[in-house]
């Protein structure tokens, strides 16, 4: 399913009006904005082994909501409706019920997501394991950290931004 993307989600989730300073610095660094960019989208590219779009975005919106990046969820949640995500699916999520969800690898997922935000210390070789477990090849297991660590610069970017934008007296 191809949807439409803001041109940069991290400009979408702040906002930042061009005629603020904040804006300026934020682009700056031309190619960093791209780079942030072009590694959202690489994240969520179909071509991803072994773990789908939808688990990729569910973990997104769950890692978000429990850094309590509210413009980030809402992204997030927003791409799983148009990926026809299981609506009770994302409800569930949404209210933080990531347990007893009736699908193992989804909370196995989500579980792992919650260590390595939450808990960092407790992903470790038996977290990897019970992934292995759940049905996850070494390149899905690859490609979920590798998710959460660039979850986790996001998240401290939209909040970075959005605390030197109120600074500035915008929000």
């Amino acid at each position: 399913m191809t949807i439409s993307l803001p041109v940069d989600v991290i400009d979408h989730a702040v906002p930042l009006a061009p005629s603020q300073t904040t804006h300026a610095v934020r682009h700056q660094r031309a190619k960093v904005v791209a780079a942030t960019q072009a590694s959202y989208e690489g994240m969520f590219t179909p071509e991803v082994e072994g773990i789908s779009v939808v688990e990729r975005l569910l973990t997104a919106f769950h890692a978000c909501r429990l850094s309590k990046s509210a413009s980030l969820s809402a992204h997030y949640r927003e791409r799983l409706v148009a990926e026809k995500a299981d609506p009770a699916l994302i409800d569930a999520v949404d209210a933080g019920r990531t347990a007893g969800l009736g699908d193992a690898r989804i909370e196995t997922i989500l579980g792992f997501t919650t260590k390595l935000i939450e808990r960092p210390i407790e992903g470790d070789r038996e977290a990897v394991q019970a992934l292995v477990r759940a049905g996850l090849s070494t390149p899905a297991i690859v490609a979920l950290a590798q998710l959460v660590a660039f979850l986790s610069y996001q998240v401290r970017v939209v909040a970075g931004l959005r605390a030197m934008a109120a600074a500035e007296g915008v929000q």
